[in-house]
């Protein structure tokens, strides 16, 4: 079973940038789909990005299509979200998923295996 841990959130003003790593451990990468979720206080769960097993194909949503870059190095075992032009309605807690489905998911429930989530805030 797969374990993942998320890190790179923090503060940063509006325009800015940061980096998302979700580092896993304890089953075989390059065998799970991969994503990125996020959920702001008082709101539901929404799905980011994602990215096949293979790299090849990526999906985001429309709400950061442009902005987000996801990315994955199965030497690392690393999955990352390249996050530019950051926005104050990107403040979330932004989760780090992983999949064993073959094809692309933007459901939060095809994705057995969670980290615990790094903090993203953007201020004004």
């Amino acid at each position: 079973q797969v374990q993942l841990v998320e890190s790179g959130g923090g503060l940063v003003q509006a325009g800015g940038s940061l980096r998302l790593s979700c580092a896993a451990s304890g089953g075989s990468f390059s065998s799970y789909g991969m994503g990125w979720f996020r959920q702001a206080p008082g709101k539901e769960r929404e799905f980011v990005a994602a990215i096949s097993r293979s790299g090849g194909r990526t999906g985001y949503a429309d709400s950061v299509k442009g902005r987000f870059t996801i990315s994955r190095d199965d030497a690392k075992n690393t999955v990352f979200l390249q996050m530019d032009s950051l926005k104050p309605e990107d403040t979330a807690l932004y989760y780090c998923a992983a999949a064993t489905t073959i094809v692309i998911t933007t459901l939060w429930q095809g994705y057995p295996y969670w980290g615990q989530g790094t903090q993203v805030t953007v201020s004004s």
